[in-house]
């Protein structure tokens, strides 16, 4: 049975860095798009980043663009989302998540929550002033 064991969240002042790490356990090798999620207290889960099994493409919401920075080793099976500048606004559980549209293209990602199929379990990350 596959499964997105998150890690790596964390305590963090204002302006500190955090690095998430997404590591898929199970049998089959990763072999498609993977994305970020996250969810503040009483608020909608909202797309963070998402990147191709390849990691030729990725995208970011436009309030983490130019901080945090998808990555994949697929070799290890695992995604990372470096987090930088963070704000008290990026406090949130952040989910990966796998989306399995389709297998070995290098070119697919979706910031649609509704097209990943397979989830972690979470990270919490909070971000102090």
């Amino acid at each position: 049975q596959v499964q997105l064991v998150e890690s790596g969240g964390g305590l963090v002042q204002a302006g500190g860095s955090l690095r998430l790490s997404c590591a898929q356990s199970g049998r089959t090798r990763s072999s498609y798009a993977m994305g970020w999620f996250r969810q503040a207290p009483a608020k909608e889960r909202e797309f963070v980043a998402a990147i191709s099994w390849g990691g030729g493409n990725t995208y970011y919401a436009d309030s983490v663009k130019g901080r945090f920075t998808i990555s994949r080793d697929n070799a290890k099976n695992t995604v990372y989302l470096q987090m930088n500048s963070l704000k008290p606004e990026d406090t949130a559980v952040y989910y990966c998540a796998a989306d399995r549209t389709y297998y070995y293209s290098d070119t697919y990602y979706s910031r649609n929550g509704a097209t990943y199929d397979l989830w972690g379990q979470g990270a919490q990350v909070t971000v102090s002033s």
